[in-house]
């Protein structure tokens, strides 16, 4: 490793070279690619925000190097100095004019980079996580990503929300006890988190509006394109709430994110190669039936579902089919639902819960609804699911003072960057994935 040399003319990234145009710079960053005409080599680097082609002349630099130059092994790291010059030819519409070159550290000849321009398998890629990121495409996705979370946060912060995390160490379920990881607490036992719902009904009688967001863990045998077994959630619950409030904020809240990421990721998204006309259909309202209205839908498709099932990976892609927007089902049988999940006053036996399920097979994105707020009916249903009372004694006291109806819903980021990105898999949506069988990287 040499030592980095004072830079001799201004550091800029590729993402900003625009701002340089005519100007001599230095940029840091990394050998992209590399090829050879005679006496001019073409390089292009990367830095994170980009990538540019250079121009090398032989008789612009010292002999020494050009051949540094030529023999360099992809994803070297290097210092680059040059004179930026507008080309519409050129990948991001400038070139760089190489007057020198400092190799900071060189990739040996006998261990190339081991991610070339040759179509990889999935295992192999996803072995070589940690390389897969530096390519154009994985660095598009995660920025859209980043997106994604910005967009999440600044909405509800702009709408009275109060950012309240939650505990990643939980007692007890929150989704049903088949999916959670256990983990040993000192002399006794814990559970990672599935949702933090249930603490955030405590804080938003604390404070009106709340959300958390973070990591969430489910023991899912699943091998799915829309499963992980770590996830990101955020998640919002509102005091003095009902079902419908919760279908208003989720359609106002999903508009926005995928306009924002219309708005500042139209790169991207290209990159991507993303089509985002149906993308620029997710504006309110958006579509709402009931359950039973989503089963009979599904039945004229010829979905074998029957009234009370929930709805597997393939109903949901034949209902997102109907519409050309994100669809919310809402009253869903109370059986298929969790224990929290407030009865219909009118039916007791369906649930005032709603999902809302995207477009292009992508599936649910958000599942919400409101929650039970009478402490006799929620102490019923906590012992009918065979849970341990003592473990919700807080959650119950909630119910004892000051109960009032409330709602909220969560949403799975990895999901929505999926449908957003149209990837096929949501692998692809979180630097280091955990799956089934996947915990390396």
């Amino acid at each position: 490793m040499s030592e980095e040399i004072q830079p001799q003319a201004p550091v800029a990234t590729i993402g900003g070279i625009a701002a340089y145009d005519g100007q001599e710079v230095t940029i840091r960053g990394w050998l992209y690619n590399l090829r050879e005409s005679g006496k001019l080599l073409f390089p292009i680097f990367r830095d994170g925000t980009g990538l540019i082609q250079g121009v090398m002349f032989k008789k612009a630099v010292p002999p020494e190097m050009f051949e540094a130059l030529k023999n360099l092994q992809l994803e070297s790291s290097v210092l680059v100095r040059g004179k930026v010059r507008a080309d519409q030819r050129a990948p991001g519409g400038f070139e760089l004019d190489i007057t020198n070159l400092q190799v900071v550290q060189a990739v040996s000849q006998d261990d190339p980079f081991p991610i070339t321009l040759k179509e990889h398998g999935v295992d192999f890629l996803m072995e070589h996580r940690h390389l897969w990121l530096r390519t154009p495409r994985q660095n598009a996705i995660l920025r859209v990503r980043h997106e994604v979370i910005r967009a999440v946060r600044d909405y509800l912060d702009d709408h009275g929300f109060v950012l309240v995390d939650t505990p990643i160490f939980t007692p007890a379920a929150c989704e049903g006890t088949t999916t959670l990881f256990e983990t040993q607490y000192f002399d006794q036992k814990a559970y990672l988190t599935q949702s933090g719902q249930l603490y955030n009904e405590a804080t938003c009688a604390a404070l009106g509006k709340t959300y958390c967001f973070g990591p969430t863990f489910r023991d899912e045998k699943s091998k799915t394109r829309r499963h992980l077994t770590e996830f990101w959630m955020v998640e919002p619950e509102m005091a003095y709430a009902h079902m419908d409030d919760v279908m208003d904020l989720s359609e106002q809240f999903i508009s926005y994110i995928v306009q924002r990421v219309l708005e500042r990721r139209p790169a991207e998204l290209k990159t991507i190669e993303r089509n985002t006309a149906p993308l620029e259909r997710v504006r309110p309202p958006f579509p709402r039936i009931s359950y039973d209205e989503a089963v009979e839908i599904l039945k004229r498709k010829g979905s074998e579902i029957q009234w009370g099932g929930d709805f597997g990976n393939a109903d949901e892609t034949l209902l997102g089919e109907e519409f050309d927007r994100p669809v919310m089902v809402h009253h869903y049988p109370a059986a298929i639902k969790a224990f929290y999940m407030q009865p219909d006053p009118q039916r007791p036996d369906l649930a005032l819960g709603v999902d809302v399920i995207a477009p292009e097979g992508y599936g649910e994105v958000i599942g919400g609804g409101e929650r039970m707020s009478d402490y006799n009916l929620l102490l019923q249903r906590i012992r009918e699911q065979n849970l341990p009372p003592q473990a919700f004694a807080w959650y119950l006291d909630l119910r004892k003072y000051g109960s009032v109806p409330h709602a909220g819903f969560g949403m799975g980021i990895e999901r929505v960057v999926a449908w957003v990105c149209g990837l096929e898999h949501v692998r692809e949506t979180i630097a280091f994935p955990r799956m089934l069988y996947r915990l390396y990287p």
